[in-house]
């Protein structure tokens, strides 16, 4: 554990001093749990959120101070704020969608990416957790993907420690009680079961 810490420690100023191999280094250790905690909150709009959670984390990483669970804490609040003023920018300027002239007709070939996706179990899993009433399927994200403590849970959410952890108890007995309801296998279950309430 020591070392991990060290380790980020010396990512993080080489980052903040500029080097792009640092900064390289701590988003491939933070983008996939921001992107499964997006995918969650932001549906669609995970990738779009993502990219701009990460340039405005660029432009604040001078002035972040920490260890790695602070640094999460801080990806996700910039997540959340990036995702909420897209909300507000939509409800000021909504926009109307055209047809996509470009495309060509006839039947559309699904992406062997997409069809790989979704029979992923990671996928499968973050789509039970988004069925979850939206609160509550943020803060089992947060706590069970994004790794958070439950106090940094509660700070980003606005509620209190032990209004998290029963949040999250019951939120994931509710994915116990439907995946055996689906019938899913102990493999299938593992997704949540990895980490204490």
């Amino acid at each position: 554990m020591e070392d991990r810490a060290s380790r980020f420690s010396e990512l993080l100023t080489a980052a903040q001093a500029g080097d792009p191999d640092a900064f390289a280094a701590l988003w491939r250790g933070a983008h996939p749990m921001l992107l499964r905690y997006l995918r969650v909150v932001a549906g669609d709009a995970a990738e779009d959120v993502a990219s701009e959670t990460w340039l405005r984390v660029i432009g604040g990483l001078g002035g972040f101070s920490g260890e790695e669970p602070g640094f999460r804490a801080w990806l996700v609040r910039i997540a959340r704020n990036t995702l909420m003023d897209g909300h507000r920018r939509r409800f000021r300027r909504p926009e109307t969608l055209t047809p996509d002239l470009t495309r060509a007709d006839g039947p559309s070939v699904p992406d062997v990416a997409d069809t790989v996706i979704d029979r992923i179990g990671t996928e499968d899993a973050l789509r039970l957790v988004a069925r979850l009433p939206a609160e509550v399927a943020e803060m089992v994200t947060l706590r069970v993907v994004m790794g958070l403590e439950v106090a940094d849970v509660a700070a980003l959410v606005g509620r209190s420690p032990g209004a998290v952890r029963v949040a999250v108890h019951r939120g994931l007995r509710r994915l116990a009680d439907q995946l055996r309801a689906d019938g899913v296998t102990q493999h299938g279950k593992a997704a949540f079961s990895g980490r204490d309430v």
